[in-house]
């Protein structure tokens, strides 16, 4: 583990104090140079009914030769509270992402649907958390890292729904409950969410706003972003040279199935479809 000790030395350092409606508070991780590659992934949405899917994240990270694994949100399809993890399911995600983290750097940035991921569940499987949005430095170049949903500025619905769970007096109250309760409630919400896709043709789905993304890269002094959220894989050139590469979601019970990273390295930034390998 010497090799990966100083690894983010600098995570946490502010380099901008953020002010005005976009700007951001952007704090460094550095990757250590002498790595070989660096993993980034998001949207697996871990649960229970969906073995194949987790079947395939497990055997990604246990065999990847990322000396990092990134993961950029919504690693599970809902995380109600640490206590969760007594659970055999959760365990089991616990377990992988511990025996990962002894063999190469750990990192996660919480989504909208495992926001509650908490200090327990991180220090128990070794993992660091990001902040939203979190500059990158690697072999030279500056990626920002998000998970996207903050820049969906067109659901003004979902982003007012946003800023009141991200607050200590929302999470304090809904963790006060029963993890029973807890659980019904986030059925209850999932349910709707699905409910209110359904309605919608992939077309009508909100997508992340180019001229944000661009002012947050601007800020930043980065070349790209890497973002998760929408589930539409892909690069987008921005004004200014500047691009918003998009990570794809999980889903191996699918046909054909999918799961989607992108691998960083000096050579710059690959994208590989895990679902289109052989298990």
């Amino acid at each position: 583990m010497n090799r990966l000790a100083g690894a983010a030395g600098q995570a946490g350092q502010a380099v901008l104090d953020g002010t005005g409606p976009s700007a951001i508070a952007c704090p460094v991780w550095q990757a250590d140079p002498a790595w070989s590659c660096i993993d980034l992934l998001s949207d697996v949405h871990l649960q229970a009914d969906r073995p194949a899917t987790f079947a395939a994240w497990r055997r990604h990270l246990l065999d990847t030769p990322a000396d990092a694994v990134l993961i950029l949100g919504d690693l599970f399809e809902v995380w109600v509270g640490d206590d969760v993890r007594s659970s055999r399911f959760e365990a089991d995600c616990a377990a992988v992402l511990r025996e990962s983290g002894r063999h190469r750097r750990m990192a996660f940035m919480p989504g909208n649907r495992d926001f509650l991921v908490g200090d327990a569940l991180l220090t128990e499987t070794g993992l660091q958390r990001l902040a939203d949005p979190t500059l990158l430095l690697a072999w030279g170049r500056r990626w920002l890292l998000s998970h996207g949903d903050a820049l969906c500025l067109s659901d003004t619905a979902y982003l007012q729904f946003r800023q009141q769970v991200r607050g200590a007096a929302w999470q304090a109250q809904f963790l006060a409950q029963s993890l029973a309760e807890r659980q019904r409630q986030a059925r209850t919400m999932r349910d709707a969410s699905a409910a209110h896709q359904a309605s919608q043709g992939p077309a009508d789905w909100s997508d992340v706003d180019d001229a944000a993304a661009a002012d947050w890269l601007v800020q930043s002094g980065a070349e790209a972003l890497i973002h998760g959220h929408t589930h539409r894989p892909g690069t987008h050139t921005l004004p200014g040279s500047l691009a918003r590469h998009v990570l794809g979601d999980w889903d191996f019970e699918a046909l054909p199935a999918r799961g989607s990273i992108l691998r960083l390295s000096a050579a710059g930034l690959q994208a590989l479809d895990l679902g289109a390998e052989p298990p």
